[in-house]
Formats: structure tokens, C-alpha cells, sequence
């Protein structure tokens, strides 16, 4: 029937009950219903409808596979028993993704998933085809058999592995990061992430983190208090530029930090002196733009908030240097001392620059990874990862979105909106809700997020985001009539949601 305005459309009949009865008949027929043993239990929708509407009695043994698992991917498990053929995997390796790995081999009941030999699935949104899986028939290689996901908790987040600003929720349990997510938002990701954001956070519970402030003694790091260390660094700072001059001074704001911790830190060096020299921290590049046929794009941009700490640097100096020039005024002489800011989840800086930055007097670095700068530093300052603190990115759109915490910070570290908060002589714990509302009423760029910011996120530069809406897999470029429900004729669907 054609789709067409005012159509009514009838969900509670008993023609309507009777098809749907049969439908999941058939569907069970193919599906086992092994549910403690399936890694999808406890959020799959087919398991849902079983023990809503039974079907416990089978009119008919059909079990044309074992099961058995098999490496579909470096990510991605596949157990055919459990498929039940809805074929929506195949849909997004050819519509979305554009590689067109998978494939349905053989058929009637004898049908199955499966990838083209000698081309597995690896593309880098594999991922994705595991959370669009709606029986447990694709599963998560990296996450298969971790947790059951009922003692999992999760929170909103961003990934803040490129500037494209994927919303995310990540799903803790007793303080260790189990699985990342895409989270739907049509001003970002729509549905999907990246493979890189979605596995590559083991830096987050690396051995090697640092896990409380250390200061050089002579030539060995000695442990100290966070009390002594907000000292410290404001003695190390503040000398520089007392003595010599704001210029001498810069403080770096990583591309890393939420906008409220750049804010924090960038008010910290104008309580200094006024002149004080800001830096936009050093911008991971890597290669091109690589967007899909459906137009999600991994950003070359490997940062979260390049635009943010920019347009916060700028309210606050009126030339903001770059990495580079700030690197060049240190060979000049033009920079005597440094607080530079990280939480780069790679390597980022090597031996070479690292001692050029160095032959400055005093060195104040906060990273959350050892590096050749923390190294060489006088003053080590232990920072957190996206993972542990909430905040808010403007992605390379100039889309603000907020993320909030899942994970206690780790060892001995701080929040760094504390440490910048502590530096200023704020007392109380840092709210970053508070320090949102107070960087709206003081940095014009970011005045619409005075009220806050809703979860599709807000866009600073046009105001023309979009609402977040439930829909199926895929995209529509057109209009679309909306039906009105019999069974409850409050309701209006749109007609892309069926």
C-alpha cells in the first residue's frame, strides 16, 4: 500500500495478532532459545518478545546449523545459529559502510552470513554491524563472554578520538571500562562510531599511568601531596612571570581538555599577569578525511576540541600561538617557562622536541602517560582521560556536546578542572556544569550553552541542529508521511520509524 498522509494505520487486530504470532514462530524456528549462554542477553529484543509472548512449544524441529562459532573479523564473532536473517548486517557493509564484505550464501533455510573469501571483514566500521545485530548472531570478539551487561552501568560520553565527536556511552563495572557504544545523535554520528573508538581505549587502565604529582629533587622525582603540588606549580609558573615578564610565560592548552578546564586554566593565566603567552597545544594529524558512502567521516583531526580551546585561547590573547611557534619562540628565547597540559592517549611528542622544550627554566607537564616531556620535566602533574571527568568538546563542526563520567580518576590523580580550580583559589569541588554557565556568560562564542547543552548537542556556529528521533537502520533524504495510530490515536508515527 502506498504511504501517503492521513493513512490510518491498524496495530491491534486480530488478523494483525495473528501475523505477528506466526512471524515470531517462524523466526524461532531458526533462532535457539539458549539465551544463558548468548552473549546478547539481557538487551535483545527477540529475547524480550519470547517472554512477553511465549511460543514456548516448537511445531517444528528445523536446525539447519550447530553452533559454532566463526571469525568473521579481527572484531566481529559469528555464531549462524542464532541468525535469524533479518540481513541488516549485509545492508550496512554495502549501504553504510560501503565495503560490501558480508553476504547471505545459500538458500531458504539453509541460508547464512558470511564474507566473500579471502576478503574478511576489517574495515574500520566493523564494529557497528555487532550493535545492529538484533539476536547475538554477531558479537563483539573484544567484549564476548566480559560481562553480562545487567552489572554493567552507562554513561553518556564523547569520543575523543578524532574531532568528528562521536556521541558515545560507555559501560562500566566496578570502575573498569568494559565496552564502548555509539550513542544515536544526527548532528554528530547519526548511529555509527569507528573501530578505533570503539576498542582502542586501553590506555585508559595502562600499568603505566601516572598516578600522583612528583617533583624534581636534583635528578630524582620525589612523591608530594596535592596541596604542595597546586604550590608548586603556581611557584614554578608565577616565577617566570613575575621575574621576567607574562610574554616569557605560556601555558598550553591541550586540544584534549573540555571546555570548562580551558577555560579554568586559561582564567588561572590571566590571574598571573595579563600578558601571559596561551598556546593551542599541539593538533594530532593523521593522513586525510576517510568518509563512507554513507557520509560518516573519520576526521584526520586526531583531537576532541580543537575549536573550543581556539576560540577560549583567542578570548583570552590576543595572538595565541600554535605548537609550532611556540616551539620557535623557545629556540629564540622568547619563552622562559611552561605549563603545558596533554592527555594524549598516543605517543605525541618526541625526543628531538621534547629537549628543545626543555631548555626553558622551569617545566610544569600534566599528561596522563609517560612521555620524553614528562620526563624532562621539573614538575609532574597526573592529568585524567576523557573516561573520568565530565566536560563538553565543540567538535571540528562547531557542535558542543557534554560527556560525564564513568570512571574514578586513576591512582592518585585529580579531576584537572579540580587542579586548575585549585590554582585559582576556588574552593569546593569543581562543577563543571557551573564553569559551562560561567564560560557562556564571559566567552561570546559559547553564549548559547547558558541554559546547558541537551544530548544531540547544541551547534555554536549555525544553531541548526537537529532533534535526535528513533529510526531504523539507514538514511532518508526526503520528507516523510505520518500515519496515525487506531490503537491509540494519540500517537503519530513517522512513517521511517516502521
Amino acid at each position: 500500500t502506498p504511504a501517503k498522509d492521513g493513512t490510518v494505520v491498524v496495530t491491534n487486530s486480530a488478523k494483525v495478532k495473528a501475523n505477528q504470532n506466526f512471524v515470531q514462530e517462524g523466526i524461532l524456528l531458526d533462532h535457539p532459545v539458549d539465551c544463558p549462554i548468548c552473549d546478547q542477553a539481557g538487551e535483545c529484543w527477540l529475547q524480550d518478545y519470547y517472554f512477553d509472548y511465549g511460543h514456548q512449544e516448537r511445531r517444528a524441529d528445523i536446525r539447519p546449523f550447530t553452533s559454532t562459532r566463526r571469525e568473521l573479523g579481527p572484531h566481529v564473532s559469528l555464531f549462524a545459529d542464532r541468525c535469524v536473517m533479518c540481513s541488516r548486517c549485509v545492508r550496512f557493509t554495502r549501504e553504510v559502510s560501503g565495503g560490501g564484505e558480508l553476504m547471505v550464501i545459500d538458500r531458504g533455510s539453509h541460508a547464512e552470513i558470511d564474507v566473500f573469501p579471502g576478503y574478511p571483514l576489517e574495515d574500520k566500521l566493523s564494529g557497528n554491524v555487532n550493535d545492529i545485530c538484533p539476536v547475538g548472531a554477531l558479537c563483539s570478539t573484544d567484549f564476548l563472554y566480559q560481562q553480562r551487561v545487567w552489572f554493567l552501568e552507562a554513561q553518556d560520553s564523547v569520543c575523543t578520538r578524532c574531532s568528528t565527536g562521536c556521541a558515545t556511552q560507555m559501560h562500566v563495572n566496578q570502575n573498569q571500562l568494559y565496552r564502548v557504544q555509539p550513542r544515536y545523535n544526527p548532528n554528530a554520528n547519526d548511529w555509527w562510531m569507528c573501530d578505533v573508538g570503539r576498542y582502542e581505549n586501553q590506555y585508559v587502565s595502562a600499568p603505566e599511568r601516572l598516578d600522583g604529582p612528583r617533583l624534581r629533587r636534583e635528578s630524582a622525582w620525589e612523591a608530594v601531596e596535592w596541596p604542595l603540588a597546586i604550590r608548586e606549580i603556581h611557584n614554578h609558573v608565577a616565577d617566570v612571570a613575575l621575574h621576567h615578564g607574562g610574554m616569557k610565560l605560556a601555558v598550553v592548552l591541550s586540544p584534549y581538555l573540555t571546555c570548562e578546564e580551558a577555560f579554568l586554566l586559561a582564567s588561572y593565566a590571566r590571574s598571573i599577569l595579563r600578558d601571559v603567552t596561551l598556546v593551542v597545544g599541539k593538533i594530532p594529524v593523521v593522513g586525510r578525511d576517510e568518509t563512507f558512502k554513507a557520509g560518516f567521516t573519520i576526521r584526520a583531526e586526531k583531537c576532541p576540541n580543537r575549536r573550543g580551546v581556539e576560540e577560549i585561547a583567542r578570548h583570552f590573547s590576543r595572538q595565541p600561538l600554535d605548537w609550532q611557534t611556540f616551539i620557535h619562540s623557545i629556540g629564540s628565547g622568547d619563552i622562559l617557562g611552561a605549563y603545558i597540559t596533554g592527555g594524549y592517549p598516543d605517543a605525541w611528542i618526541d625526543d628531538a622536541e621534547a629537549e628543545q622544550i626543555r631548555r626553558v627554566r622551569s617545566l610544569v607537564v600534566q599528561d596522563i602517560l609517560p612521555s620524553p616531556l614528562a620526563r624532562r620535566a621539573d614538575l609532574l602533574i597526573p592529568g585524567v582521560t576523557a573516561f573520568e571527568k565530565d566536560g563538553s568538546y565543540v567538535n571540528h563542526a562547531g557542535l558542543i556536546q557534554t560527556s560525564t563520567w564513568g570512571l574514578r580518576p586513576h591512582g592518585g590523580a585529580h579531576v584537572d578542572g579540580q587542579t586548575f580550580a585549585d590554582l585559582l583559589g576556588r574552593k569546593g569541588i569543581y562543577n563543571a556544569g557551573e564553569v559551562l554557565r560561567e564560560l557562556a556568560a564571559e566567552v561570546p562564542f559559547f553564549a548559547r550553552c547558558a541554559a546547558g547543552v541537551p544530548p544531540a548537542g547544541l551547534n555554536l556556529l549555525t544553531g541548526q541542529e537537529k532533534r535526535p528521533r528513533s529510526t531504523e537502520l539507514g538514511t532518508v533524504s526526503h520528507p516523510t508521511p505520518t500515519f496515525r495510530s487506531q490503537a491509540s490515536p494519540m500517537l503519530e508515527v513517522d512513517a521511517q520509524t516502521q
